[in-house]
């Protein structure tokens, strides 16, 4: 029980500390202090159920249909260049972390681009659903069980370290030109996403 157990948070946690579009928009919500623990859960939430989906068998069923691939890169792909977008405007814009002048993200707005950054992140499902789904594919009973329960460990230890190590940068942007530099990153990273998205769309 303990070896699938760790196999999962290995596994899990290799391809989830990838830096992607989901990481970049809890760690700079972090820094914001931006609802950063009510975003680092949904992400959590979600990972828990599409990993135990994977684990039960809908990797399978997800990677042989070609249409629900398409629809989920382009859409993901369009999201991804938007955010960038506006990462885009906020370098230009520059910023501080001083609490009397930045603009905090409501509840419903928080939750609901959590959720897009997530489910419209074709990577989120070959990660979660596809590649840990194949991997316990290899397992059985509890042994699967255990894989599950650590894959979904090692989300957790993730999400909550990089939302509460989003505050222990706080300090470093409250400097303008940090905060430029670091807008600039996000951007990169998901117009970098959205790209490769595109580029292996077309390759199908």
């Amino acid at each position: 029980m303990f070896t699938p157990f760790l196999q999962g948070f290995a596994t899990g946690g290799s391809l989830i500390v990838a830096i992607g579009a989901q990481n970049a928009f809890v760690l700079s919500q972090g820094v914001k202090k931006n609802h950063h623990l009510l975003i680092a859960g949904i992400c959590i939430i979600c990972d828990a159920i599409f990993i135990s989906a994977g684990v039960m068998g809908l990797g399978t069923s997800i990677a042989r249909s070609q249409w629900l691939s398409q629809l989920a890169t382009w859409g993901g792909a369009g999201f991804l260049f938007l955010y960038g977008l506006r990462s885009l405007r906020s370098a230009l814009k520059g910023g501080t972390l001083n609490t009397e002048d930045t603009v905090k993200l409501s509840v419903i707005t928080a939750i609901t681009t959590t959720l897009a950054v997530t489910l419209l992140n074709p990577h989120f499902y070959l990660d979660t659903v596809v590649l840990l789904g194949s991997v316990s594919s290899k397992l059985y009973g509890q042994g699967r069980i255990a894989f599950c329960a650590g894959a979904v460990f090692a989300s957790m230890v993730w999400f909550v370290s990089l939302s509460l190590g989003g505050q222990l940068l706080a300090p470093v942007f409250s400097k303008p030109r940090a905060w430029r530099f670091f807008d600039s990153i996000i951007c990169i990273i998901m117009w970098a996403i959205a790209i490769s998205l595109c580029v292996h769309s077309c390759t199908l």
